[in-house]
């Protein structure tokens, strides 16, 4: 061949090759979009919502959470069964012979003590190590791997492979350390006992938390290994791509093409896969909202997310007017005691029903810096509570919620949303403008509020300044704020907007005296709320340290009477909303989804918001909103 065809030879091929392997995918069976770029695969590292609706389709841990019923109840996963002491801090449990992973092998007892391992590990720096360390031992053994860390790195050697080997070694001590001091013990592959250090009622749903999930040992460890330097182990995320990752969960990753696409296939060795009707899902990547509302108009999706649309007020309004032209039928219906989706599927087909506000297990608030000083070093008024009450009692919260939302998100007073949790009781919450029935009442709560500031001495002239980060409508939320602040009390408000990232590190560093914020639960119980308050907890942006509220904590951490507990949490969350106010409640998110109640059914209205996508189902167009769906080819049953 001529030496100077050969160039171009090649480059045909690979532009061959490039067509080949770029050719669309048939379409899938469901397509969503997830509306923000997955940031991981790796469970012990995730903490972003978008990333764990992910994993609950590629991981199964040792069980899930019913979504589809009211109590949000507990269901086998891996494990088929479960027994708990007497003293309630030993759980026994047993895995199911036929859980396997998505190369065909058995899912083994080994697996989740070599994954949550990898959590409680310094080196990893997860979100939710605190949450693994309810597991006895596990504080003892992350001390000590961080003291090993910082002596390694104080210790000199000959060279630098001496130093790696030393790091090596470290490692494998550290392995030994685990199976000694952590109480998480695999009798045989199908038996794991864990015990706790102490009770913990929300133990297995957190079980059920997607950063519990097991990872692939033989998979995983390939991408891991201490660093030469420093000892401690750097992980690689090549293990996570499309055609390499092995998971647990109903469905594989077949394709991960970054900024354009995901692609999921039924996982062939799933247990329950009998149980799936879906035998692919495709997440494109849309991260605009109003890209994402347009290609769900066009028929490219069949469920966004979460559409967080600046005009999705107005999508709200118009399935407002919706039902309102139904209200016989809708009153009916709600009569028989059926959720919202199901009311949507019996109405007539319309566009507006597409949309959907459903509460969520999330609340939207403004912290108050509770530090001595402000950064400048000024004496900081707002480490008086008086002060902190005097400005949450004059937010006029209403206003915020109906004009600049309209979302019909409720107005908050307290911090956990009311109702979402099985027995617990929620306080009153401090008194507000909006909660006023009347001029009168209104001007009461604004002279006290007015007697507070005087009595705490409020410097005059005084200029607080208020951070949020730029999109999401928290521009106008400030200046709604600044609004209240300055006609109600008088104080002139300074908005300062910064880049997430930005805003994000000076929350971290309390450079701030007001700022935006907001929380959303992880697992069903008041301490997912409560504990980002208590004062040595890493989400304490405040500043705040109150030692009769960690006691309290402390206590119902010990309580084993549940009502009691409850009793004790109800009284913590009491001292935060109407006393101390650290933060001030604003109001309690809504998630908006967009879907067709007549084509998709398996979604739940749950305030959890935590969707099984591996649920849903897309009915057939030509079946009828009301008809059984039949089993048909490619939809459910074994592949």
């Amino acid at each position: 061949m001529n030496r100077l065809l050969i160039p171009v030879v090649l480059l045909g091929l690979l532009v061959i090759a490039s067509v080949v392997t770029d050719r669309p995918k048939p379409k899938a069976d469901f397509t969503f979009a997830n509306l923000s770029e997955v940031n991981t695969l790796d469970p012990q590292r995730m903490s972003w919502m978008h990333d764990l609706r992910v994993a609950r389709l590629l991981y199964e841990g040792l069980v899930i959470n019913d979504v589809l019923s009211d109590d949000f109840g507990i269901e086998p996963g891996v494990a088929e069964s479960w027994s708990v002491s007497d003293d309630a801090t030993t759980y026994t449990f047993n895995l199911r012979k036929d859980a396997k992973w998505s190369n065909g092998q058995p899912v083994t007892a080994e697996d989740f003590r070599y994954s949550w391992r990898r959590a409680m590990l310094p080196d990893l720096v997860s979100d939710y190590v605190k949450l693994f360390m309810l597991i006895e031992g596990a504080q003892a053994f992350y001390d000590w791997r961080a003291l090993a860390l910082d002596e390694f790195a104080d210790r000199t050697f000959e060279s630098s492979s001496d130093r790696a080997q030393a790091g090596e070694q470290l490692y494998q001590e550290t392995i030994i350390k685990f199976d000694a001091m952590v109480k998480m013990i695999a009798y045989d592959e199908h038996t794991l006992v864990i015990k706790l250090d102490h009770p913990v009622p929300y133990f297995l749903d957190l079980c059920a938390f997607a950063v519990f999930s097991p990872v692939y040992e033989p998979l995983v460890s390939q991408y891991e290994r201490p660093d030469p330097v420093t000892a401690r182990l750097v992980r690689r995320p090549g293990w996570t791509k499309g055609g390499t990752l092995i998971s647990n969960g109903p469905y594989e990753l077949t394709g991960w093409r970054f900024k354009r696409d995901m692609r999921l296939e039924m996982n062939p060795h799933y247990w329950n896969r009998d149980q799936l009707a879906m035998r692919t899902i495709a997440i494109p990547s849309i991260t605009d909202p109003n890209a994402a509302v347009l290609a769900y108009q066009t028929g490219a999706l069949d469920w966004i997310a979460d559409n967080t649309a600046a005009y999705r007020g107005d999508m709200v309004a118009a399935k407002l007017e919706f039902l309102e032209e139904n209200h016989d039928k809708v009153r009916e219906l709600e009569a028989q005691g059926l959720d919202q989706f199901s009311i949507d599927r019996a109405l007539p087909a319309d566009p507006r029903a597409h949309t959907h506000a459903v509460s969520s297990f999330g609340t939207y608030f403004y912290n108050f810096n509770c530090s001595p000083r402000l950064t400048d070093g000024r004496e900081n008024p707002f480490a008086d509570a008086r002060v902190r009450r005097a400005f949450a009692m004059c937010l006029d919260k209403q206003s915020i919620a109906d004009e600049i939302r309209r979302l019909g998100e409720p107005v908050a007073s307290t911090l956990i949303p009311p109702g979402s949790i099985g027995g617990y009781v929620s306080p009153k919450g401090l008194k507000n403008i909006s909660q006023a029935k009347n001029p009168e009442e209104r001007q009461g709560i604004l002279d006290e509020a007015r007697a507070l500031l005087a009595e705490a001495n409020f410097p005059e002239d005084f200029v607080v300044t208020l951070s949020f980060n730029k999109d999401s409508g928290h521009d106008l939320i400030g200046q709604a704020i600044a609004k209240s602040w300055q006609k109600n009390l008088g104080i002139q408000t300074s908005l300062v907007q910064k880049e997430l990232k930005i805003f994000k590190e000076d929350l971290k560093d309390h450079q701030f005296m007001t700022a935006r914020a907001g929380w959303f639960g992880d697992y069903g119980d008041p301490t997912t709320f409560l504990d980002i308050n208590h004062s040595e907890d890493g989400n304490n942006d405040r500043a705040y340290n109150n030692p009769a509220f960690d006691k309290l904590l402390r206590q119902a951490g010990l309580e084993l009477d549940s009502e009691k507990r409850m009793s004790l949490l109800s009284e913590a969350e009491r001292i935060l909303v109407e006393e101390d106010l650290p933060l001030v409640p604003i109001f309690h998110y809504a998630t908006i989804y967009m879907f067709d109640p007549h084509k998709v059914t398996g979604l739940s209205t749950h305030p959890r918001t935590k969707q099984n996508v591996f649920l849903v189902d897309v009915l057939d167009d030509d079946i009828g909103p009301n008809e059984p769906k039949p089993m048909h080819p490619g939809k459910g049953g074994t592949p």
